[in-house]
């Protein structure tokens, strides 16, 4: 059997014997909150009792997996280099409060105006990303702990922005909030796309956002980039091997710093999905958290555009359930207790897999060495 089925069987049997173990762990979990596994089960595919709520709880679960996808990419190429980029977090938050505002300032047609604000936040995360970067190269400054602490500073300045030089907010509102954007900013929805499968079109706010649209040329985009061009080749062997690489004719430091840039002009667009589908501003009760999220995904989907986005649905399938958890007097704690087990064991099994792919090369290379050595005849 060829090396690389060989790997690929063993990556496949390593997921499925870890979620099965994630599901067995996570069913006492449920037990010792005092629910029942199989009435969780039940919540988890439990989409509503009418058409219309069945539609909604799909849209509901396709807008939940489009900024996730986004934010497991821009994590992927960070890891590629082998960079963590923890500050995927503060770089979507600053960025989405930055494009939010522009694009309240002015008005044009649609495509002119989605297009400006795509480019600020891709510009405003990928400048947000370089401080760490120029950090690293320059001063050896670790890029975790930067990050880290950038993402403080990030989150307390849109804090600050959304009260102050950016605020919105008309007396009586109970939410801070920027400008709102002009109809032409917000992205079409997705809604007719139902019809396709017969099902009816849902009334949530904001529908199926357009943005899926974005996402998945996105996400073809970083596939191509990291592996059929020269610039992925470069970053993968600058984080294997900074100093074979230099030896090649590579800069390890040029490759941190675009690396880093690029995952966060990525990470930029995180908050776009919500703002334009739906908000039609940056506000209070923005979406936080989805940059840590995004660490989960990336390693789940073995920071692979198309592992990615299978992550960022179960992910969001999960998430989805909670009101059914509740209904069901299942904890909504749950779900996070799940992704975490899941995350946790499939990179157990990874890692396993790996060693055991590892060996079998070994052994198979030894196999075919000895039978290609020739046998010494003595006298």
């Amino acid at each position: 059997m060829p090396a690389g089925l060989n790997r690929a069987l063993l990556t496949v049997a390593g997921a499925i014997v870890a979620v099965i173990l994630a599901i067995a762990i996570c069913s006492v979990a449920i037990v010792a909150a005092g629910g029942g596994p199989l009435d969780a089960l039940a919540a988890f595919f439990d989409f509503g009792a009418t058409e219309r709520a069945q539609s909604n709880g799909v849209a509901a679960l396709i807008d939940r997996a489009i900024p996730l996808f986004i934010a497991g990419l821009a994590v992927a190429i960070g890891f590629r280099m082998n960079l963590f980029n923890i500050g995927v977090e503060g770089q979507y938050r600053i960025a989405a409060i930055c494009a939010a505002y522009v694009g309240s300032t002015f008005t044009a047609p649609g495509w002119i105006q989605i297009s400006v604000i795509i480019i600020v936040a891709a510009l405003v995360g990928g400048f947000y990303a370089l401080v760490p970067a120029v950090m690293k190269v320059t001063r050896g400054v670790n890029e975790v702990i930067a990050t880290i602490m950038l993402n403080y500073i990030a989150i307390n300045l849109a804090s600050y922005l959304v009260r102050g030089p950016f605020s919105g907010q008309k007396e009586g509102d109970l939410t801070t909030t920027t400008p709102p954007l002009p109809e032409s900013a917000m992205f079409p929805d997705l809604n007719f796309v139902f019809d396709w499968f017969g099902m009816v079109r849902p009334t949530r706010a904001g529908g199926l956002w357009g943005f899926l649209l974005v996402a998945i040329v996105l996400g073809v985009v970083v596939w191509l980039v990291l592996e059929r061009t020269r610039f992925g080749f470069n970053v993968k062997a600058s984080g294997l091997n900074g100093p074979a690489a230099l030896a090649s004719g590579v800069a390890p430091k040029t490759m941190v710093i675009a690396a880093m840039v690029m995952s966060g002009a990525v990470a930029g667009l995180i908050g776009l999905p919500e703002i334009l589908g739906d908000r039609g501003a940056y506000n209070s009760n923005f979406t936080a958290g989805l940059g840590f999220l995004g660490i989960a995904v990336a390693l789940l989907g073995r920071n692979k555009p198309a592992g990615i986005a299978i992550a960022a649905l179960l992910f969001a399938f999960l998430d989805r359930a909670q009101g059914a958890l509740q209904e069901a007097h299942v904890p909504a704690s749950v779900v996070t207790i799940i992704q975490g087990v899941i995350v946790l064991l499939v990179v157990i099994a990874n890692e396993i897999t790996k060693r055991l792919a590892l060996r079998l090369e070994e052994r198979r290379a030894a196999q075919q060495l000895a039978r290609n050595t020739p046998v010494e005849v003595t006298a």
